[in-house]
């Protein structure tokens, strides 16, 4: 059986669809990090099957839409002196802002280069989104 600790001190992201973790680790520069950092890929789960946890032993900040656009499953525990004093659970954002790009030669984004490229979304189930210039459809799943 694997054995992480526990943190003294930090954030526990939990509840990872399996498989995407790495994509989070990466987007959030664990990789590059000075600070114990844990990635647990296929851990069980009663409520997933199997699921993902990355583990930061460190306050750092978090874009909570662009982890809800990956995975809108996510909880995240913040924890001081080894309790949980924080639990956040994300949902898909309503609305997104320069975290998706729209693709749309013909869209006013692709020709202004200081317009915000800005989403709402349409879809919960499906995760779907649209441009609010030119009505582009985008899935989270091609965040």
């Amino acid at each position: 059986m694997l054995n992480i600790d526990s943190i003294k001190n930090g954030i526990v992201i939990d509840h990872i669809k399996a498989g995407l973790g790495i994509h989070i680790f990466k987007y959030l520069g664990l990789d590059r990090a000075d600070y114990n950092v844990a990635l647990i890929k296929n851990a069980e789960s009663n409520k997933l099957g199997r699921k993902d946890i990355i583990k930061i032993e460190n306050i750092i900040e978090l874009n909570y839409d662009v982890l809800g656009l990956i995975d809108s499953n996510i909880t995240i525990n913040i924890i001081e002196d080894e309790v949980i004093t924080k639990k956040i659970k994300l949902n898909l954002p309503e609305e997104v802002v320069n975290i998706i790009k729209c693709k749309n030669p013909r869209c006013v984004t692709s020709i202004e280069p200081n317009i915000k490229h800005i989403f709402y979304l349409v879809d919960k189930q499906k995760g779907e989104y649209r441009c609010l210039y030119c009505d582009e459809a985008y899935s989270n799943m091609e965040v």
